[in-house]
C-alpha cells in the first residue's frame, strides 16, 4: 500500500510510563484553525487515553505558528511541565514565508528544548496544500497531533529511564 492511501499515526505503545501524575502544555496556534483543532483534539485525546489527567493538560493559543516557540519557552520555564507539545500548521504559499517560519519555528523548539531540559514536540504540519494538511489532521493519513502526544509520553520515558 502507497502511504498516499495510508495511515501514517501508526505508533508502538510497549512500555509507556505511568503520566497519570506528569502535566503537559499545549500550545495551539490560530492560524489554520481547521487543521490546528483537529491535532489539538488528536493531541489531548491521545495524552488522555495514555493516563494524563484533564487537569494535568493546559493549553495556550497564539496567533501563528512562529509565535508557538516563545510561548513553548514560557511553558517549558514552569517547573510543573513535563513536556510542551506544539500545534501549527504552515501551508506552502506563493512565497517563500513558509520556509523561513518552518525553519525558524524548528530551530526555536530544539532551542528550547536543549535549554530547559525538557521535550518540546514539533507538531506543526508544513503541506503544500490545505488538503494534505486534512487529511493529516484526522483524515486518511491519521492525525499528527496523536503522534506529537505519544512523542511526549515517550520522551519522557526514556527521560525515566536514562535518570534511573
Amino acid at each position: 500500500m502507497s502511504s498516499a492511501d495510508k495511515n501514517l499515526s501508526v505508533f508502538t505503545v510497549d512500555n509507556l510510563p505511568d503520566i497519570s501524575a506528569r502535566r503537559f502544555a499545549l500550545v495551539v496556534a490560530e492560524w489554520n484553525t481547521e487543521v490546528t483543532e483537529a491535532l489539538f483534539q488528536g493531541a489531548y485525546d491521545t495524552l488522555v487515553k495514555y493516563g494524563a489527567t484533564a487537569e494535568n493538560v493546559l493549553r495556550g493559543n497564539v496567533p501563528g505558528s512562529y509565535e508557538l516557540t516563545l510561548a513553548a519557552q514560557w511553558f517549558a520555564e514552569r517547573p510543573d511541565i513535563d513536556a510542551v507539545i506544539c500545534i501549527g500548521c504552515v501551508i506552502q504559499g506563493e512565497t517563500k514565508h513558509n520556509d523561513y517560519i518552518n525553519h525558524a519555528v524548528a530551530q526555536g523548539f530544539t532551542t528550547v528544548s536543549l535549554k530547559t531540559g525538557k521535550p518540546v514536540i514539533f507538531g506543526v504540519l508544513t503541506p503544500n496544500t490545505q488538503q494534505q494538511a486534512l487529511d493529516r489532521a484526522g483524515g486518511i493519513h491519521g492525525n499528527k497531533g496523536d503522534e506529537a502526544a505519544m512523542t511526549a509520553i515517550k520522551m519522557l520515558g526514556l527521560k525515566e529511564t536514562i535518570n534511573k
